[in-house]
């Protein structure tokens, strides 16, 4: 059912991320409220709505008081180790929500989220805004076409050669991972989304920090306590591999480029910014596409036109949440499909941790 009236939105949690999402709330403000926020560090909602220039907006440092205005929608920006609290305790207020990525750090934690958020018939969207690049529909619109027959291997990554962040990022307790959470699920999501999100079955990865660990390269060495660079084989549903690779700081422009190995034709998706020393993850925009196929006998490779880049691609994600909460529609990115992406982000931190394959239990319905 539709909604009437301006949607009531609050922010939880108030650093980074969530001028971003503020930002975007404002370009909606014919459709969107912003009533206000809350962050556990005292004073700082409320130094952020004033820097806003918003000192209307009430500021809280517990969630249940924001949740206690009766809101139609939040943003969840707090770090990853407390997304699953948050957006469970907004969902059960009965506030949509729309979560950052990734959606969090354990398997177990996405399952209590995607049940909460269906026995309370809300939205819960996790953030990967590269789904609203033009470019990345284009991969999904191929792959999805047929063109490339039955796919058996599928390897994405790409990674930065310099692109390490600090604070939050690097604390296990705050992050759960590294540069697996922050840029990996991109990858993941870009490679996933476009085969329809196969289900995982098993992970066989390792991880290492040579570089985060070491004074030359992180001023925040001594407190650097997960990963900057993660591998992992991964086995789908439909008898696909995936070929899975990240890093934030290496000594190589990318860790690979992403391609479709199928029957009748094969797909390159180029990283886009190779030697800016920051490009080549899929958090950014893509470079070139290339298919490769057979035709009358020859071997083929045909560069496929992109399109006009999008640069407003978070709020376009912001937008099209706010859309659906407006007209009852569901999640525009469907929360199973976040819950099989944090099936395999937490498969590679168990796989590593162990030493060995693991299995991928998801005992839920879609």
């Amino acid at each position: 059912m539709a909604k009437k009236g301006k949607l009531k939105v609050g922010i939880i949690g108030t650093s980074g991320i969530a001028g971003a999402h503020f930002d975007c709330y404002k370009r909606l403000e014919d459709t969107v409220e912003i009533v206000g926020g809350s962050d556990i560090i005292p004073g700082k909602a409320r130094a952020f709505f004033d820097r806003k220039g918003m000192p209307e907006a009430k500021a809280f440092e517990k969630n249940a008081d924001l949740l206690s205005l009766g809101l139609d929608a939040v943003s969840v920006c707090t770090y990853n180790s407390t997304h699953a609290e948050c957006s469970i305790e907004s969902l059960k207020a009965n506030a949509n929500v729309l979560c950052e990525k990734p959606m969090c750090v354990t398997l177990t934690d996405a399952i209590a989220m995607y049940e909460t958020a269906k026995k309370k018939r809300k939205i819960l969207m996790v953030g990967f805004q590269p789904r609203f690049d033009p470019n990345m529909n284009l991969i999904r619109e191929v792959v999805g076409s047929g063109v490339l027959g039955d796919i058996y291997y599928v390897q994405t990554g790409g990674g930065r050669r310099r692109g390490m962040p600090g604070g939050n990022f690097i604390l296990k307790d705050k992050a759960g991972a590294g540069a697996l959470a922050d840029i990996g699920c991109y990858s993941l999501d870009m490679v996933m989304s476009a085969l329809g999100y196969p289900k995982p079955l098993t992970v066989s990865a390792c991880t290492a920090n040579k570089f985060g660990t070491n004074p030359l390269y992180s001023k925040e060495h001594d407190k650097f306590e997960v990963d900057d660079f993660s591998v992992a084989l991964i086995r789908l549903e439909g008898g696909i591999a995936l070929d899975f690779r990240m890093s934030w700081i290496m000594h190589m422009d990318t860790t690979g480029d992403t391609m479709f190995f199928g029957s009748k034709g094969g797909l390159k998706i180029r990283p886009a910014g190779l030697g800016s020393g920051w490009g080549g993850a899929w958090d950014g925009t893509i470079g070139p596409i290339y298919l490769y196929s057979d035709v009358a006998g020859q071997m083929c490779e045909t560069p496929i036109p992109m399109r006009e880049e999008s640069h407003d691609r978070f709020f376009l994600k912001v937008k099209s949440f706010i859309e659906a909460v407006r007209d009852g529609a569901p999640s525009p990115i469907p929360t199973i499909e976040s819950v099989y992406n944090q099936a395999i982000v937490d498969g590679i931190i168990r796989s590593s941790a162990a030493g060995k394959e693991v299995a991928v239990e998801l005992d839920i319905k879609p």
